[in-house]
């Protein structure tokens, strides 16, 4: 009997060493050998037993003062060998001198090589020098810089412990989905791959099912065409290890045409309670469904009579009441279970002040940047969750600093039982694979974090309003018609991610209607628009927030007035709950998260027009800004929203 189920959550970088190479046009080196060269471009072999090949780096420059005709992107740690050559056979033609020059200066990057090459063609040479160094874990800035000219600049991204790591990872492969009485899987397999490296850290995971070209893993992959299938595995660290090439075989058949017998379907709540048995400031809902016919397809739950949702993962709940979810199951053979509830009473927790928790993180799992663990975000014994312990938003000194604090965070939460040890790798795999911590990342500064002071940081035009709440949030108040806006105008945002929690306050039957500006002008800047509020909406663009089964037809997600999200992909939850949104900008591309979820994209291409078009509205050709301000809306009096933590990252 196969059972689909969700997991149920409980409740500067330093030198090492310092090598300096000073090289000018007068440091002779003999050529490298042919081998050696035909490893230039790459960071690092593997050869015979795993023994790491001479590893040669390779830059060249032609006739252009503002960029290196080739230079390498990415190395492994240990001995290299560095070629600087500026000559008639690499395009100089006109005996411009040129430099390769490492940083030591910059505390961003790493310090402990000094290289400082002088080449052109007419030297003793012919342009071409080489030396040997040594590299560490990190990032390494070189530049040359031409009075008059311009820079060539760039960054070599040194991963792993070199030779030292010899190892490949490990990489397993899991079926899931419901099998008869053969194994046979009914209506559909699910194949999900996981590796794991202790040394260098898991780089990619590539799969190929059956005959076909080996692809990039990055989600579960779903088999539903009846009959027989291999799915072929591998994975590769970031010294450049690849695992042997796994397989694992499976059966899909097609669903019986007998099956009449629904899946039973049951639910889960956990949480801290008190004497009485309520639930103490949250309960979370694990629902776990079996069908011994042709196996699950999907499960629904629905919160206080509202709209069927599918259910992926355990959710939480937030708001102090009675509480009623409604379940079900469907099976492959299209049969449905009766809709069963569950009824539980949340109480607010007393006399006890929220943990201090360096991150305000309550996802349903673990993510370490836009790395994803699949690990369950569970509390640790502070009250923390493991996603705030990690600190993924704060600004670190370097990559390393990062990863090491991740170990060192994942080591404890082991021992505390938070955690086991194949949780904790999967999270450090993670914390390797993300960006935090490379030069030029930045952390999220908290622009409204509850205070007085960051909420006089705010300004409001336009009906109705926002008050600040004694837990630190802060709830609309709206206008029988029309809207608002709060905007914050001490700072505008080019490439950036915003992130915020948000909560549907509104009153009976109502939905929250709110959304977050993004890109617009300083709306001081026209005097013409008798309600400033709508600038916002004219030049920038709003990403809307609504979670309603009617009304209108942009729900959560939505780019209103230019792209849709419909309100099952929007992931609606329940009235009352804390929802984590993020909304990145880069370029004229923007990207939408609910709850660690991606729901939309968009791209705002010129020439798009609001629909149905505005009279008084430029469409996005007025929209293509590169930079511009935050705000969020306040609209009519039933359309009441509350937020929390709201911050900011440029990108």
């Amino acid at each position: 009997m196969y059972r689909r189920r969700g997991s149920s959550p409980r409740s500067k970088r330093a030198p090492i060493g310092l090598v300096v190479l000073l090289l000018t046009a007068l440091s002779l080196v003999t050529a490298p050998t042919a081998q050696a060269q035909r490893s230039a471009d790459r960071p690092s072999e593997r050869a015979g037993g795993g023994a790491a090949a001479e590893q040669v780096l390779t830059w060249t420059a032609d006739n252009s003062t503002t960029e290196y005709a080739s230079a390498p992107t990415t190395a492994v740690a240990g001995e290299a060998t560095l070629v600087f050559e500026n000559s008639a056979a690499t395009g100089n033609t006109t005996s411009m001198p040129h430099t390769l020059t490492f940083d030591t200066s910059n505390p961003d990057y790493n310090s402990d090589v000094d290289v400082n090459i002088l080449a052109n063609p007419d030297d003793a040479n012919g342009g071409r020098h080489e030396v040997t160094v040594n590299l560490s874990p990190g990032v390494y800035r070189y530049y040359c810089t031409i009075p008059g000219h311009g820079q060539m600049q760039g960054e070599l991204v040194v991963t792993g412990d070199g030779g030292n790591d010899t190892t490949p990872p490990q990489v397993s492969a899991d079926v899931s989905g419901s099998q008869d009485d053969t194994g046979a899987y009914v209506g559909s397999a699910t194949v999900a791959l996981s590796a794991s490296d202790d040394s260098s850290g898991v780089d990619t995971i590539e799969y190929a099912l059956n005959d076909g070209a080996w692809n990039p893993y990055q989600a579960p992959v779903p088999v539903d065409t009846p009959g027989e299938h291999t799915l072929r595995f591998r994975a590769t660290d970031t010294a450049g290890n690849t695992s042997e090439e796994k397989s694992v075989s499976f059966t899909v058949v097609e669903p019986p045409a007998d099956d009449t017998t629904p899946p039973e379907v049951s639910a889960t709540v956990d949480g801290e309670r008190n004497a009485d048995g309520d639930y103490v400031a949250m309960a979370t809902v694990t629902l776990d469904a079996a069908d011994p016919g042709s196996g699950v397809a999907s499960i629904e739950y629905a919160v206080a009579g509202g709209e069927f949702t599918p259910y992926d993962e355990p959710f939480m709940i937030h708001a102090a009441g009675e509480h009623t979810v409604t379940y079900r199951a469907t099976d492959h053979s299209g049969n449905s279970s009766e809709a069963a509830t569950v009824t539980f009473t949340i109480v607010p927790e007393e006399g006890e002040p929220d943990p201090e928790c360096p991150e305000r993180d309550d996802r349903p799992l673990v993510r370490v940047g836009y790395e994803h663990t699949g690990v369950p975000n569970r509390v640790a014994p502070d009250g923390c969750t493991v996603n705030e312990l990690i600190e993924d938003e704060a600004t670190w000194d370097g990559r390393e600093a990062f990863r090491d604090h991740v170990r060192t965070v994942t080591e404890g939460l082991v021992t505390d039982g938070v955690l086991d040890e194949a949780e904790r790798r999967a999270v450090v795999d993670a914390a390797k694979r993300s960006d935090i911590g490379r030069k030029g990342t930045q952390g999220y500064e908290r622009i409204f974090d509850g205070s007085q002071k960051s909420f006089d940081r705010w300004k409001h035009v336009g009906g109705g309003g926002f008050g600040l709440n004694g837990d630190g949030s802060m709830t609309s108040s709206g206008v029988k018609q029309g809207m608002g806006m709060l905007w914050f105008p001490e700072k505008t945002y080019e490439d950036f991610s915003i992130r915020l929690q948000f909560r549907d306050d509104a009153p009976g039957e109502g939905n929250a209607n709110s959304g977050v500006f993004v890109r617009f002008p300083d709306v001081r800047d026209h005097p013409e628009e008798s309600r400033p509020e709508w600038v916002a909406i004219k030049y920038g663009h709003e990403v809307q927030i609504m979670d309603a089964e009617g009304g209108d037809q942009y729900k959560t997600g939505s780019l209103y007035g230019f792209d849709l999200v419909t309100r099952g992909e929007s992931m609606v939850m329940p009235k009352g709950t804390w929802n984590d949104y993020e909304i990145r900008v880069v370029d004229q591309h923007y990207t939408i998260y609910r709850n660690g979820r991606l729901i939309n994209e968009f791209e705002n291409a010129p020439g798009q027009l609001f629909s149905p078009p505005r009279s008084d509205d430029p469409g996005t050709d007025g929209r293509q800004h590169a930079e511009g301000y935050i705000g969020l809306q306040a609209h009519s009096t039933s359309d009441v929203i509350t937020y929390r933590d709201i911050r900011v990252r440029p990108l």
